[in-house]
């Protein structure tokens, strides 16, 4: 029972089932694509209804979709891998567990940022793994750095987001290489979360395989793809890992949900991705300069779609500060207290995945609940 106290509760989820309670709100505060998918994703899931594909697949999934998501590796990133190091899961939630049991046992640690995405400390409390919890803030543009690293013994695995969560911002070329080739040369597991891919603006994205063999990718199609509710994710793994992998999602998951892996055969359509990430650009841009001038936004985002604003010229509690403009603004956004301890209570974090006329609006009701 004790690694599940450890667990800490999800205050954005307390805000949207208030704001289910309040009518006409503005929902800035869920990391959910509103887009549609690709219409191929349609099409194949139809198909494969009529095909009466909705038994068991592969624990490892199927073909098809481990071959699509290897040649999407090479078309995007040019990196050339095996379609065998390809592991569907169920969902990113149900790779970041598998890693963590595959690759740390009770007792080892695991480097995080501070603030990051908060299900990654709880996976590690669910399996009896320590997090270690490296404060980043603006002057690291909200990433960990080789020095930060240095500071520390005994670590077993190393944890990053690119885009990152809550903040947007990205890994650059050099910042991957050098962390990547320090565990390298420590035996330190790399685990890089990717799943907000293809949804970069302002520069060029990488992927950590492009650095090495070694390096455990997490990705999945809930967010550049718009398939939150399908609950299908990948992994990339080094070939040894592979059998162990298998082993776990045989026991936990059986597989991942058949009609979602046949459904996501659809998905690599990149024109039609563009678009979606063209759009989420143009929305960061209208929320960011609307925010910019009622807070201190301390980075601009990257990528994903997220802002992190600084709220203490109107309050040091995020928890309450959120209460209160759902209440008197109806715009429902997210305690920073959700990401970590790193000075989290003096910020929020808004989500730009609501379409222009909503954004605009709700930026009207918080500046004028902001004023009065």
């Amino acid at each position: 029972m004790e690694r599940i106290s450890k667990i800490s509760p999800f205050m954005v989820m307390e805000i949207l089932k208030e704001a289910s309670n309040i009518d006409h709100v503005i929902h800035m505060e869920i990391g959910e694509p509103d887009l549609d998918p690709p219409p191929s994703v349609i099409e194949s899931l139809e198909r494969a209804i009529k095909d009466r594909r909705y038994f068991y697949t592969p624990s490892l999934g199927i073909g098809e979709l481990r071959e699509k998501i290897a040649e999407h590796y090479y078309k995007k990133y040019r990196v050339d891998i095996s379609p065998h190091r390809v592991v569907i899961t169920t969902g990113t939630s149900g790779a970041f567990l598998v890693a963590y049991s595959i690759l740390m046992s009770a007792g080892e640690k695991v480097v995080l940022a501070d603030p990051s995405y908060p299900c990654y400390k709880n996976f590690a409390h669910l399996l009896d793994i320590n997090p270690v919890f490296l404060p980043v803030d603006e002057s690291t543009n909200y990433i960990i750095s080789v020095d930060m690293l240095k500071e520390h013994r005994d670590i077993k695995a190393l944890h990053i987001s690119s885009p990152s969560n809550p903040t947007g911002s990205v890994y650059g070329k050099e910042d991957l290489a050098s962390l990547v080739e320090y565990c390298q040369e420590r035996d330190i597991y790399f685990i890089s979360d990717e799943v907000y891919q293809g949804l970069v603006y302002d520069r060029e994205e990488h992927t950590a395989l492009e650095f090495s063999d070694g390096a455990i990718v997490i990705s999945g199609f809930s967010k550049w793809f718009c398939m939150p509710g399908f609950r299908i994710g990948w992994m990339i793994l080094p070939e040894e890992l592979i059998p162990k992998a298998e082993r776990v999602i045989q026991n936990v998951f059986i597989s991942a949900p058949t009609l979602s892996q046949y459904a996501a055969l659809g998905a690599f359509d990149y024109e039609y991705l563009e678009k979606v990430k063209q759009t989420f650009k143009k929305r960061r841009d209208i929320l960011y300069e609307g925010l910019k001038d009622l807070f201190e936004v301390p980075v601009k985002p990257e990528g994903a779609f997220y802002i992190w604003a600084n709220i203490d010229r109107y309050s040091e509690d995020s928890e309450t500060f959120c209460r209160e403009v759902l209440k008197n603004a109806k715009v429902a956004i997210t305690p920073g207290t959700d990401f970590g301890k790193n000075k989290t209570e003096n910020f929020v974090r808004f989500s730009y995945t609501k379409d222009e006329e909503a954004l605009r609006e709700g930026l009207r009701r918080i500046k004028n609940y902001l004023i009065k």
